[in-house]
């Protein structure tokens, strides 16, 4: 189902945030990272503009935000002449900013954010790109973060491709041996402790949303091994293009009384026969069962 916005544009890769009874979508753009805000996830989103951004950035991808002692971090990736994709964090005292003190964490491609605190400290997840194993390409990984502004180096891959649905090809002619899982969003329920992500490539049929759990108590992050869960090794996507909508991928998660939602990002099915028809990927909701290390996915009747 769609959220609904007061803007008409896109809402790339929606990472949602509640903070003091109220909710908060940060979103890809070009020009920085934009908002939205409402005090009701299936109310009327609001456009808050841009929030952050960095001198001469541009192509600000897949943010995401934390509050720490009452104080506000937003990570996010842009380029930077011909720095591309290097991932960068900001603060301020409000959800929507201003946001300052601009740093870069790493000096190589580094995507797709989500920090997390557990009784071990400050966990940063993202995606970057790797060259081992059979299936080379953009993998999941996680690094602790010493402060909010200081990783401590030490990354370590977690959910890696195994799939031919996760290379990156745009057609079925282009040869690629390319793979592309990114997107991580970490949560813990119970005994088990999930790491979703999004897998393939977008513009493609097999683009969907996958998980990897663990059961443990272990609060390094950086020392659990994650299983990816699938069908006896065949592709088991919780997300992926029905009848109504495809590009169903990069999304964050909300407990919201008692709930799990996923928001993610999606394209409306192209019909042929509409000339009206504008690709957008825009923001949407669905419900997410989570029980005993299983993650299923729910999509709402009413499409719109």
């Amino acid at each position: 189902m769609k959220l609904t916005f007061d803007v008409d544009k896109h809402q790339p890769d929606p990472f949602i945030f509640e903070d003091e009874g109220n909710f908060y979508l940060y979103v890809t753009a070009h020009d920085g990272v934009e908002a939205y805000s409402t005090d009701d996830i299936f109310g009327e989103w609001h456009f808050e503009g841009i929030v952050a951004s960095v001198k001469d950035g541009e192509k600000y991808w897949a943010p995401s935000i934390i509050k720490i002692d009452g104080r506000y971090y937003i990570y996010f990736s842009c380029t930077i002449g011909e720095d591309f994709e290097f991932m960068h964090v900001m603060s301020a005292s409000s959800p929507l900013g201003p946001f300052e003190k601009p740093k870069r964490l790493y000096d190589y491609f580094s995507i797709d954010s989500h920090v997390v605190k557990t009784d071990a400290g400050l966990f940063l997840w993202f995606a970057r790109n790797g060259e081992v194993g059979d299936r080379i390409g953009t993998r999941v990984c996680v690094d602790r973060l010493l402060d909010p502004y200081t990783p401590e180096y030490k990354v370590r891959d977690v959910v890696l491709a195994t799939l031919d649905e996760e290379k990156y090809a745009r057609t079925p002619e282009e040869a690629s041996s390319w793979h592309t899982i990114e997107g991580a969003f970490w949560f813990r329920e119970g005994d088990w402790q999930y790491v979703m992500y999004s897998g393939g490539c977008y513009q493609n049929d097999t683009y969907h949303v996958g998980y990897a759990a663990a059961k443990t108590d272990e609060a390094d992050l950086t020392k659990i091994d994650f299983v990816k869960r699938e069908n006896g090794e065949r592709f088991a996507p919780v997300l992926i293009k029905n009848e109504f909508e495809e590009g169903t991928g990069h999304h964050s998660v909300i407990k919201h009384h008692g709930q799990y939602y996923a928001i993610y990002h999606a394209r409306d099915r192209k019909d042929e026969n509409d000339p009206n028809y504008v690709e957008r990927r825009t923001a949407r909701i669905c419900k997410l069962h989570v029980k005993n290390g299983v993650i299923t996915a729910e999509r709402y009747a009413d499409r719109v």
